[in-house]
């Protein structure tokens, strides 16, 4: 059974920065693209994408991360990262990991907790 886990929320001041990580196994296949989505904590807003980035590298950002976040992969350990800097109340929400497959399926993990708070 795939596993999707994130890992690395928590509290953090305004302006501070957190490393989220997302650990995959169990893939009978490569997983083509790594995303991370958002969704305020008490589920008030959709959930909405930050960041992906595919098996070649390319990337595409959300504008309200363009600047701040950086996605990465590790394709040989199916490991996804998201950095998050100068952090603002309202980047708080719960951090999701999807993994695709494309045109298969995708994997969702349970989420990581981001607040940002003075």
């Amino acid at each position: 059974q795939v596993q999707v886990v994130e890992s690395g929320g928590g509290l953090v001041p305004p302006g501070g920065s957190l490393r989220l990580s997302c650990a995959v196994s169990n893939s009978p296949s490569r997983i083509d693209s790594m995303a991370w989505f958002r969704q305020g904590l008490g589920g008030e807003r959709e959930r909405e994408l930050v960041a992906e980035i595919e098996d070649d590298g390319s990337i595409e950002y959300a504008g309200s991360a363009k600047g701040r976040f950086t996605i990465s992969r590790d394709n040989a350990k199916n490991m996804g990262y998201l950095h998050l800097n100068s952090l603002k109340p309202e980047d708080s929400a719960v951090y999701y990991c999807r993994a695709r497959r494309t045109g298969v399926v995708d994997y969702w993990g349970q989420g990581t907790q981001v607040t940002v708070s003075s």
